[in-house]
């Protein structure tokens, strides 16, 4: 059985979701023959690399959200991640993901992917890291078992892996993925949003018995996503 995950880097329910799906498939009886393959997303495709603002300032600049908006959403999510045994920092920075996403195509040919999404995403939420800049990347990506010299040499060469992240989420809109995270299990089963664990394990039990793309669970209740540069905000 096969599972694909389309996620971003800096979507926190992608971050929380990963966790609750690592829950829901060690309680699933045929974990030890599962592949999980993760998929590139972006919520801001074509972003720069920059990280010179917060997500605070961002979301507030982008949508006009109060600071009591912005408040609910960050502990809504900050309580769903200490749910999980995540750090969540709200002074974490805003970046574009494109290079990010080229190097998890590099740590999936290595064996490392998995790893270094983990890695990343510790950075990012539970050290509010600067993703953006090619040193922290490096240390980031070396920590997780990858080749220096490989990490920099994908990060200045544009076009390596390129075309992997636009096939990737050229599936997406075709598996009628509209935010992150997205699960897709042996291309029969999808489940959208950052569900809790059983979720995940009913959806893998359901998959394993049935055939046919169905829809598992959706976005709602404790199962958010991240479109288009935001989140759910109860």
């Amino acid at each position: 059985m096969r599972v694909e995950i389309w996620s971003d880097i800096v979507c926190p329910w992608c971050y929380v979701g990963k966790a609750r799906f690592e829950k829901g498939l060690a309680a699933f009886s045929g974990r030890d023959d599962v592949e999980v393959v993760h998929r590139s997303f972006e919520l801001a495709s074509g972003a720069p690399r920059d990280g010179r603002k917060t997500v605070a300032v961002e979301l507030q600049a982008k949508y006009g959200w109060d600071d009591a908006t912005l408040k609910a959403m960050e502990d809504r999510v900050g309580a769903a991640a200490a749910a999980e045994g995540l750090g969540m920092r709200h002074d974490r920075f805003v970046t574009g993901t494109f290079d990010h996403h080229r190097l998890l195509h590099l740590a999936r040919e290595r064996g490392l992917q998995d790893r270094l999404l983990d890695a990343l995403f510790t950075a990012n939420f539970a050290e509010a890291r600067p993703i953006s800049e090619d040193d922290t990347i490096v240390d980031i990506a070396t920590g997780a078992g990858l080749d220096a010299d490989e990490v920099r040499k994908v990060l200045a060469d544009e076009t390596a892996y390129a075309d992997a992240v636009r096939a990737d989420e050229r599936e997406a809109a075709e598996l009628g993925a509209g935010g992150v995270p997205f699960f897709v299990i042996d291309r029969r089963f999808a489940v959208s949003g950052g569900q809790p664990a059983e979720v995940f394990t009913q959806a893998l039990e359901q998959a394993a018995a049935a055939g046919g793309l169905q829809t598992v669970a959706t976005a709602g209740g404790d199962g958010a996503v991240c479109a288009d540069d935001s989140c759910d905000v109860p």
